[in-house]
C-alpha cells in the first residue's frame, strides 16, 4: 500500500532563501504525525507544500497519489482527498456554521441541499456542534470557530487531514476543547500532520514526532523522542519549549 504522503529532497525557495532543504518524509495510512520546531524552521511551509499551496523548487511530493511536483497536477481532485485547518478560521461571517460546512459539499461534490445539510449535521455532531449549527461565526467563541473549521475539512471524507497550529490564537480553555475533537479524530483513524506547539498534546496523540531545524529534518522518531531527545538541537528546543 502507498504511503499516503511521500516527500523525497524536497526543497523550496521564497526568493533568494531556502526554507526546505531536501525534506524526506513518509506519512503511512492511519499514521498522526507531529511536526514541531522553532519559528522560523519550516514546519508550516512543509504543511502547506502538502497540499499544494505552496509550490516546490525540487525533489518529489505525492500526496494521497497525487504528484505535486508536476506541474499540471489536478487540485480540485487533491483538495477532495486532502483537508486542511489553520490557526485563523477562514468562515465566512455571512454563513451559519450549517453553511459553511456546506459549502465545499456543493461547489465541490454537486451535492444536492438535503445531502450536503444531512453531512454537514453529522460532521458537526461529530465535533460537539450539533446546537450550533444554525448560528453565525460572530456567535460562536473561538473555538467554537475552529472546530466548525475542522468539521469543513471533514465534511468532504479526505484521506488526510493537517492541522496548521490551529489552537495558537486561543485560550487555553478553548485550546483544550480544540485538542479533545483533533484527539477524536485521530482515535477515528485518520492520517493526520499536525504542525504543533503543544508538546504534551504531541506526547499524548501523535504516533510519530518530526522535529525539524534550519529547514531541514532533525529528528524523525515515536514520541518518546520528546521525553529522551537524541540530538542536541531537540533537547535545547525542548528546554524553551
Amino acid at each position: 500500500m502507498s504511503p499516503v504522503v511521500e516527500m523525497k529532497n524536497v526543497q523550496k525557495n521564497f526568493g533568494a532563501l531556502q526554507v526546505l532543504k531536501g525534506i524526506d518524509l513518509t506519512v503511512d495510512a492511519g499514521e498522526v504525525v507531529a511536526i514541531i520546531g522553532q519559528s522560523g524552521s519550516g514546519k508550516s511551509t512543509a504543511l502547506r507544500c502538502l497540499d499544494r499551496l505552496e509550490t516546490i523548487e525540487g525533489g518529489e511530493l505525492r500526496v494521497c497519489g497525487h504528484a505535486l511536483h508536476d506541474r499540471k497536477v489536478d487540485l480540485a481532485r487533491l483538495r477532495q482527498d486532502v483537508g486542511i485547518v489553520f490557526q485563523s478560521y477562514n468562515l465566512f461571517p455571512h454563513m451559519t456554521a450549517a453553511e459553511n460546512v456546506m459549502l465545499a459539499l456543493r461547489l465541490v461534490k454537486k451535492k444536492p441541499f438535503a445531502e450536503a445539510r444531512t453531512v454537514a449535521e453529522a460532521v458537526l455532531t461529530r465535533v460537539g456542534l450539533a446546537d450550533r449549527m444554525d448560528m453565525y461565526p460572530e456567535q460562536l467563541s473561538g473555538g467554537q470557530q475552529q472546530r466548525v473549521a475542522i468539521a469543513r475539512g471533514l465534511a468532504l471524507a479526505p484521506k488526510l487531514m493537517l492541522f496548521d497550529e490551529v489552537t495558537s490564537a486561543l485560550d487555553p480553555q478553548l485550546t483544550t476543547e480544540v485538542l479533545k475533537v483533533i484527539e477524536q479524530v485521530a482515535r477515528d483513524g485518520m492520517t493526520m500532520v499536525l504542525v504543533t506547539h503543544e508538546m504534551d498534546f504531541a506526547r499524548k496523540v501523535a504516533n510519530r514526532v518530526v522535529y525539524m531545524h534550519k529547514g531541514r529534518v532533525n529528528v524523525d522518531g515515536p514520541a518518546s523522542v520528546l521525553d529522551a531527545p537524541p540530538t542536541a538541537e531537540l533537547a535545547d528546543f525542548l528546554k524553551s519549549a
